[in-house]
């Protein structure tokens, strides 16, 4: 059978993990965890804002660690303030540093309207400028609020509008799906943009407590349309939590997402 993630073009799709999904451990020990992560089987990881503080000079042992254990992180999970003028040369750095191509806001703070989010669409406009060049990429990430109403247009419908088709939407399915939106309608409607996609699912009775797969996603629907359509480069499962420990949680998940592909 032919995995999800080589059918089309039979490109093979890297699974990773964010590693807000175990966010505790990796406060404990980031070493040891990426390694477990590593273990399971995931690709990439992603890590998030807290890794604005490192030094380069640790960013470059946690590149050296990625490169031993054969896996990469292709994006890293930002709020507002990497992508501010004042401090883009640093994570442009500290990216660089651990292979990552892709800086993601993922979240915008206090947007006020739709001109508000038409100047975050600028923000991330001005960094594709300085990035493009570099050989890399900036991106939108989506939470609850990008897909509700507000007078009357959705605020991710602006940020796509009013940024450059090389601004990538990653899609954090969870949330989408939360709010009543169609994930597999959004994906059509935005081809070659969704390069990265955050495998969370969601149900009305658990929440994002629900693993990859026991929710209400339809994902077979979504795989299909990300790699036909939208351009997906990598998937990334996260997980806000489970009945289950965090490593065992991610652990289930990569094992549901792979037998979903039949692989």
């Amino acid at each position: 059978m032919m995995s999800a993630a080589t059918r089309g073009n039979g490109k093979h799709v890297p699974v990773g993990l964010e590693l807000y999904s175990v966010r505790d451990q990796l406060k404990e020990e980031l070493m040891g965890t990426v390694r477990a992560v590593a273990k399971m089987g995931y690709e990439d990881v992603e890590f998030y804002s807290p890794y604005f503080a490192w030094t380069v000079d640790y960013a470059k042992e946690v590149r050296k660690l990625l490169d031993d254990l054969g896996i990469r992180c292709l994006s890293t999970h930002n709020d507002s303030k990497a992508l501010a003028a004042e401090n883009l040369a640093r994570a442009i750095e500290l990216n660089q540093a651990i292979g990552s191509k892709f800086i993601v806001m993922a979240s915008a703070g206090r947007v006020q309207g739709l001109d508000g989010w038409k100047a975050v669409a600028e923000r991330l406009n001005q960094a594709r400028e300085k990035l493009t060049p570099l050989g890399m990429c900036t991106g939108y990430h989506n939470h609850q609020a990008e897909f509700k109403l507000l007078d009357g247009q959705r605020p991710i419908e602006v940020l796509a509008a009013n940024t450059s088709r090389d601004v990538a939407l990653q899609l954090d399915v969870g949330t989408c799906l939360e709010v009543g939106a169609d994930p597999v309608a959004w994906i059509n409607k935005n081809p070659g943009r969704i390069r990265s996609m955050h495998c969370k699912d969601w149900s009305p009775e658990k929440g994002y407590k629900v693993l990859f797969g026991e929710g209400v996603a339809p994902w077979k629907k979504i795989f299909e349309a990300a790699e036909k359509t939208g351009g997906i480069e990598y998937y990334l499962i996260e997980q806000e939590g489970s009945e289950y420990q965090p490593l065992e949680t991610v652990k289930r998940c990569l094992a549901a997402f792979k037998k979903l592909q039949g692989a």
